[in-house]
């Protein structure tokens, strides 16, 4: 990656010269021998150098497999099938991994020193056999990376890819291999796009102009000095991005918020999540003031988390975007319902899974959670005595429902945090889930519903449930996931009923919550938000990608 700190680089120096003096010193002793007793030979040190014990192993299985015969120098076109794997390591920048830890330098130097080297052979092999596992499951480790997500990554055997991908030493059959490694959805091509265009910008030392945060917000039709920076910043995005609405060049020096710029600052608000009406808020500034660094690591990461998921999603699934607060449904790879969602409060954020939608209830009771009775609901009736019969909640000694208390016969202000009681719901207008329940098997008690609480959607920071998934368009989803069965009036009938019924699936429908911050449309347009639960930092800094770069700050 461009622009590596002091730190790395000197990292990379060490790295560099054990590699060159130590593991790659054995080709010294055999200048021309690189044939199936030297490889063998080799591989089978008790420990190879420069290698950890994974490495090692996975590289004598791969020869193993073909009984140590040479891959890079035997061939009669070995010069062109051994540049075309230095061509692909050298590649794994544009997938937002790093060429640097595929040790690129070190075999273009082994290259030009000499393309026959046991060395050479060996190391290229080493590098291909890691870069394959990378781009199909992903560098890091997920669960490490990040703890919140709790999807399997999609198992790999590298050395039987690479295997059948080198048995015909066509460079043209090696390259096609690799091409089918990362996912093949159109949001990981959208993104890996806009990540070579960032790199460039990163690369050339572009540094986008600052919004001053000791400014009023700005609204369309008036007068302010910083309008002059916002139309620079403006046409900055313009650049990376070329959406027309983006194109104001030509009176950056007019403090006048006029009706062009007006338009560009909704679409921006609309790429970042935010509510497109124009006023230049606090949030807007921020977005205007991600740096290309910023950008660059959050394309990144999201690349890198698309690499965890499953190859194949399912020909019907719904994809929750945690991150960017929005709902997608897809059938046969199109999209065919989008919504706003609200999500997990901080400290009950919403994690990471898949499972598959099962069935729905329709006018659900809501069974509260312990936690959330004590914390949030304890304190509203201490208040307001009336609360839980306002709210159409009745308490119960038991979680079975059987025997019912009166709540003004409880002295509320004896209930700690052990709190004895079960709360319930009734279904109705006030319910907390709304008039729909949408249920998959998962440890986190976790579903989707409708929501009485409509306003929320129009936040830009969606972060007002209890982990659970609240829904702009519930009866649209429904319809999706019932297909056939039941049309949206027939749907709404039921509910009309205020009858509390389950509806089975005629088949479930698989459902992925992801945290993504970067994603992209079907016309291939990139969006962002903000990294609301820190997960992008925390996965960044675990993998040491994470690049600190202080915003430059302005004031008037």
């Amino acid at each position: 990656m461009p622009n590596i700190s002091p730190m790395l680089a000197v990292r990379y120096l060490v790295f560099f010269t054990l590699i060159f003096t130590v593991f790659f010193a054995a080709a010294e002793n055999q200048p021309a021998a690189v044939n199936a007793d030297a490889i063998r030979a080799q591989l089978g040190k008790n420990s190879g150098d420069g290698m950890n014990e994974a490495e090692l192993t996975e590289l004598r299985r791969f020869y193993s497999q073909r009984n140590y015969q040479p891959v890079w120098s035997q061939a009669e076109n070995a010069r062109a099938f051994l540049d075309m794997a230095l061509i692909l390591i050298g590649k794994a920048d544009e997938e937002g991994l790093d060429s640097g830890d595929y040790h690129i330098e070190v075999l273009h130097r082994l290259r030009d020193e000499s393309p026959v080297s046991l060395a050479l052979e060996l190391g290229t092999t080493r590098s291909l056999l890691a870069l394959a596992h990378d781009m199909y499951r992903g560098r890091l480790k997920a669960t490490s990376a990040d703890p919140d997500w709790y999807i399997p990554q999609p198992p790999f055997d590298s050395a039987d890819f690479l295997q059948q991908s080198v048995a015909s030493v066509n460079p043209g059959g090696l390259e096609r291999a690799f091409a089918g490694l990362p996912p093949d959805m159109p949001q990981y091509r959208a993104l890996k796009q806009q990540f070579s265009r960032l790199q460039n910008q990163v690369a050339a030392g572009t540094k986008w102009t600052q919004i001053p945060d000791n400014i009023p917000s700005l609204h369309p039709q008036t007068r302010h000095a910083a309008i002059p920076l916002i139309r620079r910043r403006i046409s900055q995005a313009y650049g990376v991005f070329e959406k027309p609405e983006y194109d104001i060049a030509g009176n950056d020096s007019s403090d006048f918020y006029d009706n062009r710029l007006e338009t560009a600052i909704r679409t921006l608000q609309r790429q970042y999540g935010l509510n497109a009406d124009g006023v230049i808020g606090k949030n807007t500034r921020q977005a205007l003031n991600m740096s290309a660094v910023e950008q660059l690591q959050q394309l990144r990461i999201t690349l890198e988390r698309l690499r965890w998921l499953p190859r194949k999603l399912g020909s019907r699934y719904i994809l929750v975007n945690i991150a960017g607060f929005n709902l997608t449904a897809v059938h046969d790879n199109e999209r065919v319902l989008e919504m706003r969602i609200v999500v997990g409060r901080d400290y009950r954020s919403t994690p990471s899974f898949s499972s598959r939608i099962s069935h729905l209830i329709l006018n659900p009771y809501w069974n509260v959670p312990a936690s959330i009775a004590a914390k949030d609901l304890l304190p509203k009736q201490r208040h307001n005595p009336n609360f839980f019969t306002s709210e159409g909640i009745r308490v119960f000694s038991d979680s079975r429902h059987e025997f019912e208390l009166d709540p003004y016969a409880i002295d509320w202000s004896s209930a700690g945090r052990s709190f004895p009681y079960t709360l319930r719901q009734e279904p109705g207008r006030k319910n907390a889930l709304g008039t729909i329940k949408f249920m998959f098997p998962n440890p986190f008690s976790i579903y989707l519903h409708d929501t009485p609480s409509k306003s929320l959607f129009q936040k830009d920071i969606r972060t007002f449930s209890s982990g659970c998934i609240r829904l702009e368009k519930p009866l649209n989803l429904a319809e999706f996931v019932l297909g056939a069965a039941f049309s949206k009036a027939a749907i709404q009938e039921k509910i009309d009923s205020g009858k509390t019924q389950t509806v089975h699936l005629p088949e479930p429908v698989s459902i992925y919550l992801l945290y993504l911050t970067a994603w992209s449309d079907e016309q291939g347009e990139v969006y962002f938000s903000s990294d609301v639960y820190g997960r992008d930092r925390r996965a960044l800094t675990y993998a040491r990608w994470l690049q600190p770069e202080p915003h430059l700050s302005q004031s008037f």
